[in-house]
């Protein structure tokens, strides 16, 4: 139950930054880089949030800004859990040596603190949106993979499950046609958190420099 409302809870707050990445251009006032006042003004009628040092409005940059951090968010999240998904559904099924390789890997991952980690990667590899999403997506799937590994664990013992297999059907078309099918309100949860951890890193990221200075996103 409490899993259930922290996600109804987070797919509000996402759509509520898609509406503002969709409808950026009818809800911001200005031109996000554009000079449309003095710097540092104050919030007011005119200038909702101010304006920088520039003389940028900081609303319409903040509006405009939820694009590229939604896009990244959606991207690394969707390159996070395929790899989560692949890892955690094969180790769960499979076991063995399989599980054994694949969870030292997992655990390899997990030991690394995050933050430093994506810090060093996005200080040497080259800047921009794919880097970016593809730095944050990779270091972030440890967590999914373990949670549908040990779910699919306990799906492999159920009977319905043990009759499929009876039956003598593969591997593959049980894995394709039931478990992931059965593993999907998971993975919909666990999406919508590393697209809210995604969103927060990036604008962490580019707070500190080390996003794409010429795009406007929520930490530059």
């Amino acid at each position: 139950m409490k899993n259930k409302a922290i996600g109804i809870v987070g797919l509000i707050l996402i759509s509520f930054i898609a509406c503002l990445a969709i409808f950026a251009p009818l809800i911001a006032p200005y031109d996000p880089n554009a000079v449309i006042g003095p710097s540092y003004a104050k919030p007011s009628a005119e200038f909702l949030l101010g304006t920088n040092d520039v003389g940028y409005d900081i609303f319409s940059e903040l509006v405009y800004g939820a694009q590229y951090s939604l896009l990244v968010g959606l991207t690394s999240a969707a390159i996070a859990a395929g790899i989560g998904i692949v890892v955690g559904v094969l180790s769960g099924w499979f076991g063995g040596m399989i599980d054994s390789i694949l969870m030292k890997i997992t655990s390899f991952f997990i030991t690394i603190p995050y933050l430093p980690l994506v810090i060093v990667l996005t200080a040497f590899l080259p800047k921009g949106f794919i880097s970016m999403s593809l730095i944050l997506g990779l270091v972030s799937w440890p967590e999914i993979a373990r949670i549908l590994r040990s779910q699919t664990m306990k799906m492999r013992s159920r009977e319905y499950i043990l009759s499929i297999q009876a039956m003598g059907v593969s591997h593959w078309y049980v894995i394709r046609t039931h478990v992931i099918r059965e593993l999907l309100p998971l993975v919909t949860y666990q999406l919508i958190l590393r697209i809210k951890a995604s969103i927060l890193s990036e604008a962490a990221l580019s707070f500190l420099g080390l996003g794409e200075q010429t795009v406007k996103s929520w930490g530059s």
